[in-house]
């Protein structure tokens, strides 16, 4: 059902022979760069791999996609329709009217720590359950743009809904952070390539899609690391899992991450819990171990 080669091959592997191939200064690792499951979704940082990414961001049919070093800002904007966030690694569209991130995107654009080599829904969708009081009157509170990260604060009647994310092919490049003074429900529904499994290395749950690492030696052009994921919570609960879908209970001022690639995996303890400062109190500092790739996993209840 999911394609294998013979042999698993490292992120690490891959990054050394990159430099090779793409001519960068790129220093392999053994270990997982930093950030881990206590703050390794905080977006920001150094850009993995030496990968470039830029976002633009389109508002009300005007894109945003400052120059580079530059911040394009903007506050208290009511939004018709829905914000588009495209960039060179990722993209993603923000609908105010549910709050919800849909079609999250990884663009396989060529870079050393890539996952995939062509456009791949990762989340078709991240949705908080709001009630209409809750979602009234939405407001783009504030935006913003800088290179490769973004912030956008979405405010409604009754709370606020902030997004922040980066533009890498891996890392800590997500989170949503609910503050309706009361738990939300926050849905994450999977691509239609990618299923939910247990890892066999660590235990714990990941995404990917099942499909091995292809080295620069074994294809110059189709070279990629292994798709791997993690949904990573803070002051949050799990309430459901299956194959494509988790729904988590986020208490207010909590937030649910993403994290994708030797983060995803690497052998590191629990989020704290905490609703201020979280990420700064939890970011790991050091390197953690990097586990195998899993062979042929299989997606959770099936």
């Amino acid at each position: 059902m999911h394609r294998t080669t013979r042999r698993a091959l490292r992120t690490t592997a891959l990054l050394a022979a990159a430099t090779t191939v793409l001519g960068l200064a790129l220093a392999p690792t053994a270990t997982a760069k930093g950030g881990g499951e206590a703050g390794d979704d905080k977006p920001g940082g150094t850009a993995t791999g030496g990968s470039v990414g830029d976002y633009a961001v389109t508002v009300n049919g005007t894109t945003y996609n400052p120059a580079a070093g530059k911040d394009a800002k903007l506050r208290d904007v009511t939004v018709r329709g829905t914000v588009k966030v495209t960039g060179v690694h990722t993209s993603f569209t923000i609908d105010p009217a549910t709050l919800g991130v849909y079609d999250y995107t990884l663009t396989g654009a060529p870079a050393p720590d890539r996952m995939v080599t062509g456009p791949t829904v990762v989340f078709a969708s991240k949705v908080p359950s709001l009630s209409a009081a809750q979602l009234a009157r939405p407001v783009l509170q504030d935006l913003q743009v800088r290179d490769d990260t973004l912030v956008a604060t979405f405010g409604t009647a009754a709370g606020k809904l902030k997004v922040q994310a980066k533009d890498q092919p891996q890392g800590g490049i997500f989170q949503m952070e609910p503050e309706f003074g009361t738990a939300v429900t926050i849905t994450h529904t999977l691509g239609p390539t990618l299923f939910y499994f247990v890892n066999p290395f660590t235990g714990k749950v990941n995404f990917g899609s099942g499909v091995d690492a292809v080295s620069p030696a074994q294809s110059s052009t189709g070279y990629h690391a292994m798709l791997l994921g993690k949904d990573s919570p803070q002051v949050a609960t799990k309430t459901s899992q299956t194959g494509t879908t988790t729904t988590w209970s986020v208490t207010s001022g909590g937030r649910m991450g993403g994290v994708l690639g030797e983060d995803a995996i690497e052998l590191s303890q629990g989020a704290t819990n905490c609703t201020q400062s979280c990420q700064a109190q939890n970011q790991i500092r050091g390197s953690l171990p990097v586990p195998p790739d899993p062979t042929n996993p299989t997606p959770i209840g099936g």
